[in-house]
């Protein structure tokens, strides 16, 4: 390991003799796959290497999930809820060592990074509240039997989280599966699996059976093909791209295994006339720059009514030239690089491509950093319309193309000429209008006057090509259990009666 802050950071929770590797079962398993090396998106410097898990840590997957599944589940729902309490106060613990790694191997800032991690532990303290309360239901049917409705563990499921968030996604994942009972394996981005290392062994100390929530280093093509073939799971929920998120629905399909699948966006920020124009302003930046515009529900798309559309477009781009660009290790950094050099590339590749279809950028795009190589990126404003590429496909950096609207039904039209449908937003005084355009528009997380406020209380998830299912909310243990119809017969002599009966004597 070449960083030497990352290196103390990190011998508290992981055994130098062993380096990163896959936590299988409470015990730390070096893989024997090719070597990945990690790089700093700052300036492209070697961070750590290890080599990718392969299908030898199945088998004891298989028997580490089983036997801490079972352990799990014969707790009292009380036990389970006050162990993933205390997985939240571990969290809490240990919020500034999280942060610092993940804002060092995650190249995100600091400031970003602090206020995610306090998020996770505010998931495992939502879910511990639901472990005693996932209760039954008996149903009033039509006919002499007592009918009730249980809900029960899946038994292990297969998590696989993306780059851009890693410690957020995965605890956004884990808590809800381990309070509806189950087992988790998770696979993170074989480019950020250092915080959800940490995050397992702080499971794990609360007091969690070993086993419960292991975490698989290593490459999504091949030890995640795998996992997805040949593990004991029961289900598959990924976070990442539309065309990797298709290719995990079929392979998982083909073991008749369910998915839950959160995938790209291209959300409608939507601007009317009467919209206040400072909170709308700021909420826009907010909307498509905050983390360096590297998440799905970005403002991708910002939608302005046409009457004032220079004017916003230009307080835009002097509001976005003031944002200080840089090392996600300052606290001052209001904006990163783009994670990894394939991603940087293919910023690049769609402002070029916008330049093409004649859209205009203001300026250079990208942007020098003192004592840096990195991938950096400018905060980017692009004027066009919805027709053009870069308005329909995820670029995922902090690049937004403003598109000119005449009126609400143009607005709506507008906002759902998109194969995605993840989020979006609308900015106006008007009340009833709000409502309506709220209620149009097809996406599955919806702002009126606000941007990006999110909480694990309230399900997530998308339309479209943004995927199906829910992952948070009580929505999302749904997805993580069986549910079990019971019919008991309570008639003496029951109406419904076919068959041979016992032989007399």
């Amino acid at each position: 390991m070449n960083n030497e802050r990352l290196q103390k950071l990190l011998a508290y929770y992981l055994p130098a003799e062993c380096g990163v590797a896959s936590l299988v079962g409470g015990q730390f398993i070096r893989g024997n796959g090719e070597i990945i090396r990690v790089r700093k998106a700052h300036d492209g410097s070697e961070l750590y290497s290890y080599r990718d898990a392969d299908e030898a840590l199945i088998p004891q997957l298989a028997d580490a999930t089983k036997n801490a599944g079972t352990a799990w589940w014969a707790l009292t729902a009380q036990a389970r809820g006050r162990i993933m309490y205390q997985i939240g106060a571990e969290v809490r613990k240990e919020a500034a060592n999280i942060a610092e790694i993940e804002a060092i191997a995650s190249n995100k800032p600091v400031r970003d990074a602090i206020g995610e991690v306090q998020k996770v532990a505010e998931m495992f303290e939502y879910y511990a509240g639901w472990t005693d309360k996932l209760h039954g239901e008996v149903i009033p049917v039509p006919t002499t039997h007592l009918n009730y409705v249980t809900y029960e563990p899946l038994g292990t499921v297969l998590q696989i989280t993306p780059w851009n968030a890693p410690v957020f996604t995965a605890g956004w994942q884990i808590a809800p599966a381990i309070a509806a009972g189950n087992a988790v394996i998770l696979k993170p981005s074989e480019l950020t699996c250092l915080t959800s290392l940490v995050l397992g062994i702080l499971i794990e100390r609360a007091g969690a059976p070993k086993g419960l929530v292991n975490i698989v280093a290593g490459y999504g093509h091949t030890i995640g093909q795998s996992l997805i073939a040949k593990a004991p799971i029961r289900k598959v929920v990924f976070v990442g791209s539309p065309a990797t998120g298709r290719h995990i629905a079929v392979a998982a399909a083909q073991r008749c295994i369910p998915a839950v699948l959160e995938l790209g966006g291209k959300s409608a920020n939507i601007i009317f006339d009467d919209a206040d124009w400072d909170k709308a302003l700021r909420g826009a930046q907010g909307a498509i720059f905050g983390g360096a515009g590297q998440s799905c529900v970005s403002g991708s798309r910002l939608l302005i009514q046409e009457n004032i559309y220079h004017m916003f477009v230009a307080d835009m781009a002097t509001a976005s030239a003031k944002f200080k660009v840089g090392n996600p290790e300052d606290s001052e950094t209001q904006i990163g690089p783009i994670n990894n050099e394939k991603q940087y590339k293919h910023v690049c590749n769609m402002l070029n491509k916008a330049k093409n279809e004649g859209a205009v950028v203001a300026g250079e795009f990208t942007v020098p950093v003192p004592d840096s190589e990195g991938f950096y990126i400018n905060p980017t404003i692009l004027t066009g319309h919805n027709d053009m590429y870069v308005a329909q496909e995820e670029i995922f950096g902090p690049v937004v193309v403003a598109i000119p609207f005449k009126d609400e039904a143009d607005a709506i039209r507008i906002a759902n000429e998109s194969r995605f449908g993840l989020a979006g937003a609308v900015w106006t005084k008007d009340v009833g209008r709000a409502h309506r355009v709220a209620k149009q528009i097809k996406a599955g997380t919806f702002w009126i006057n606000g941007y990006k406020t999110i909480n694990v209380s309230s399900p997530f998830g998308g339309y479209g090509e943004s995927g199906y299912g829910r992952s948070s909310g009580l929505e999302a243990l749904r997805e993580y259990s069986e549910v079990k119809s019971v019919w008991v017969e309570t008639a003496e002599n029951p109406l419904v009666n076919f068959g041979y009966g016992a032989q007399e004597k």
